[in-house]
């Protein structure tokens, strides 16, 4: 199910650290930063490009997609992948403070990096491209050995500060996972529309997929609440004026882990996240405003 080459992550974000512990907790850190070209130069501008390309797999559902692509083929078109491609570019907000970039980036790492598919897109969702979809960035899975579902929700900020990114980011997501099932919960409506609108693009596979959200099944009894988080960030360690040195910016970066390191430990304990799977990315950026202009201006929509 997961979508897109892995290596292409590599061409825009350099791996700092991956699966940090962060200590009496089950979460799991991994930070990236922005790669340094020939000429000492970062490029969120390319970064932006490369997210744009892709959100055709983020915001159409898995079926309509592949219809779209078998039909093409058949024709010998690009029409209707095209066509599908515009309708994607239509669901996002051209508010300059939108959010949206954090969470199409979210999704490439979920799906690139940890290779956890997405099963449900609030951009399908969506009625209004200027209004916010009230629910998570994204429901991801995977399934463990034992059988047991393992549902990831979704929660970026895209912030100046990173403090205020972890703290909002983690009271964001606490809901989803903390708050016992029950027909009032947070989750309640993500979990009817995954018993709903998952799309797996297979029927038998959608269809046993299903049956975890189904409150008659005993499966609905193994289903585990995860979460993947997303922070981007302003950092001073790119340099403005002077040919950018990979080395030293990933060095800077590690160096800076410890604090977010630190202030995600504090502020699990704070939402009373300690024991849950959640896969946390830091993504320094030279300008976390300039990143989600350079989104806009990518998609066509910055005024």
């Amino acid at each position: 199910m997961v979508s897109g080459d892995p290596e292409e992550l590599d061409v825009h974000l350099q791996l700092v650290e991956r699966d940090v512990s962060v200590d009496d907790c089950s979460a799991r850190m991994h930070c990236h930063c922005l790669t340094v070209d020939g000429n000492g130069r970062v490029k969120p501008e390319r970064l932006a490009e490369f997210m744009r390309n892709a959100i055709v797999d983020y915001a159409i559902p898995k079926s309509r997609l592949e219809a779209a692509r078998l039909r093409d083929a058949k024709f010998k078109s690009g029409s209707a992948v095209a066509a599908l491609n515009a309708e994607a570019v239509g669901t996002f907000t051209d508010l300059h403070n939108t959010g949206e970039g954090g969470e199409m980036l979210l999704y490439l790492l979920a799906e690139r990096f940890l290779q956890v598919p997405l099963v449900l897109c609030k951009m399908d969702l969506k009625t209004d491209s200027r209004m916010h979809y009230h629910g998570a960035d994204g429901v991801y899975a995977s399934v463990n050995k034992d059988g047991l579902l393992k549902l990831f929700w979704g929660e970026s900020k895209v912030y100046g500060d990173p403090t205020s990114a972890i703290r909002d980011c983690l009271a964001s997501l606490a809901p989803f996972l903390v708050e016992v099932d029950h027909e009032g919960a947070g989750r309640e409506r993500d979990l009817i529309l995954l018993s709903d609108k998952a799309d797996l693009n297979d029927p038998d596979l959608t269809a046993a997929f299903r049956k975890y959200f189904d409150r008659n099944s005993p499966l609905s009894n193994r289903v585990e609440y995860c979460g993947i988080a997303l922070i981007a960030f302003d950092a001073d360690f790119y340099p403005t004026d002077t040919k950018a040195v990979a080395d030293e910016i990933l060095s800077s970066a590690k160096g800076e882990m410890q604090n977010w390191i630190k202030n995600v430990k504090n502020r699990l304990g704070i939402e009373k996240l300690e024991k849950f799977d959640i896969q946390f990315f830091c993504v320094p950026v030279p300008s976390a405003d300039g990143f989600r202009q350079a989104f806009l201006k990518a998609l066509g929509l910055s005024k």
